[in-house]
């Protein structure tokens, strides 16, 4: 928009240069073609009076007058008629012709474009001598034509075209410059509004615009820091009750449970502790399903700041967490990733660590006993792919669009013990981090989880 401004504004200057100034010049340009030529004019027209002085011409002074102006001017002399001088005779052509026969002066620039190289003026001479009839226009004696060279005039033509193409081009660099000032001033609270907005869209609700600017821009401003005024009140209402349900809903589930063990242990009916411990799993089984309702309100509410954050070195500290629960089971983890690439990733603390328990946790459960869990880093561009693989039974297609709503529990290892929110915690906390996540075949079966996460512009090497 900046550049737009300024090209409009520069535009606008130069068209308004155009209309004032190429006027002048082509108005100082006739002005100094009819000049000169009214001054070559004059000389010539005085040099034929002397010519055509009486009966007897004063050819003396011509010569002089002729010298004397070729001398001082560019233009040289030449005659024709009774003096007979050692001033050059001008070349027969069609305006001498027309002075001797018709009596008819000539002016010719010898081009139609501005001049020629010279400016050819040719006047008839007449003698001042009374006709019989008393007409005091007597005839045609001779004739006189100065060749004016046009050298000085063209130079002069280019000071006049030359200041003037320097002054606009300065005018024009002047208002590029003062454009630019102008462009940056009207633009700021715009861009003042984009910082707002790309700070809000990162998690920053407390980030607010200055109410700056015109008057439209400043109800703009008003209008989004009164919407994200009352949309951080209403997340921080949310977080206050998921803290709320978190005391109100474990503790009576834990002191549940806790009477369950008690009752278990006094009674000595086997029918009654059969009832007894089926209750007791499905209080275990609650109390998974609100931990991970729990883990999921908090990903929804929970809203922060996406940071630079080191892909592989948070990969590597979950690895470290989950290897020993792995090597129980004979499961061996690896991560493939080159040595030179480290890249960083935009994201909110602490939420890849959560996407990565949660994916690990699946893939250990239905990964068989001796099998083997790849976790791959790969940067694409203006994206990091983290991709998780296991040698599970896989996932049908039908599944795979399934997998990700809330409840949904696939039908392999996880179908009895999963509370079917894992994944629907995986996907919110990367789609808040501006990600994706999709669910594939792994080469030679199981099933492949790849997150797409943006990739940070400051190196990671």
């Amino acid at each position: 928009m900046i550049r737009q401004l300024i090209r409009s504004y520069v535009l606008l200057v130069a068209v308004a240069i155009a209309l004032f100034t190429v006027p002048v010049a082509f108005t100082l340009t006739d002005q100094l073609r009819g000049d000169t030529a009214d001054s070559v004019r004059r000389e010539a027209d005085t040099m034929a009076l002397l010519l055509g002085n009486g009966n007897t011409p004063s050819c003396a002074a011509l010569d002089e007058m002729a010298r004397a102006y070729a001398g001082q001017t560019p233009g040289q002399v030449e005659v024709t008629g009774r003096c007979g001088t050692g001033l050059p005779s001008p070349r027969q052509d069609a305006a001498l012709t027309r002075a001797l026969d018709d009596g008819r002066s000539t002016t010719d620039w010898g081009s139609s474009f501005i001049w020629g190289p010279e400016l050819k003026v040719t006047v008839p001479a007449r003698s001042s001598a009374v006709d019989l009839d008393g007409d005091n226009r007597g005839p045609v004696v001779g004739a006189v034509r100065i060749v004016y060279s046009t050298g000085d005039l063209s130079e002069r033509l280019w000071q006049i075209w030359g200041f003037r193409a320097g002054l606009a081009v300065a005018v024009l660099a002047v208002a590029a410059v003062i454009g630019a000032a102008a462009a940056r001033r009207i633009t700021r609270p715009l861009r003042q509004l984009n910082d707002m907005a790309s700070k809000f869209s990162d998690g920053d609700l407390t980030a607010r615009s200055p109410v700056t600017g015109p008057p439209e821009t400043q109800t703009l401003a008003r209008t989004l820091n009164q919407g994200a005024e009352r949309l951080e009140t209403l997340v921080a209402s949310q977080r206050i009750f998921v803290a709320d349900a978190s005391h109100q809903l474990r503790t009576p589930l834990t002191a549940l449970r806790l009477s369950l063990d008690n009752i278990a242990d006094g009674v000595d009916d086997d029918f009654v502790k059969e009832d007894v411990e089926q209750a007791t799993a499905e209080v275990v089984r609650m109390s998974r399903l609100v931990n991970g309702l729990l883990v999921l309100a908090r990903a929804e509410a929970k809203v922060t700041a996406a940071e630079p954050l080191a892909l592989v070195d948070i990969v590597c500290e979950r690895l470290d967490v989950w290897r020993p629960a792995a090597d129980e089971r004979g499961v061996t983890i690896t991560l493939g990733v080159s040595a030179d690439d480290r890249p960083l990733v935009l994201a909110s603390p602490g939420h890849l660590d959560q996407v990565l328990d949660n994916v690990l946790s699946n893939a250990l459960e239905v990964s068989p006993d001796g099998g083997r869990i790849t976790v791959q880093v790969e940067a694409k561009g203006e994206a990091v792919v983290l991709s998780v693989l296991d040698e599970g039974p896989g996932m049908p297609d039908t599944d795979k669009s399934r997998a990700f709503d809330r409840f949904w529990r696939g039908r392999g290892l996880t179908g009895k013990s999963g509370s079917g929110l894992g994944l629907a915690v995986v996907k919110q906390l990367v789609t808040d981090d501006g990600g994706t996540v999709t669910l594939a075949d792994a080469p030679g079966g199981g099933l492949k989880v790849a997150i797409s996460l943006r990739a940070s512009s400051r190196s990671g090497g």
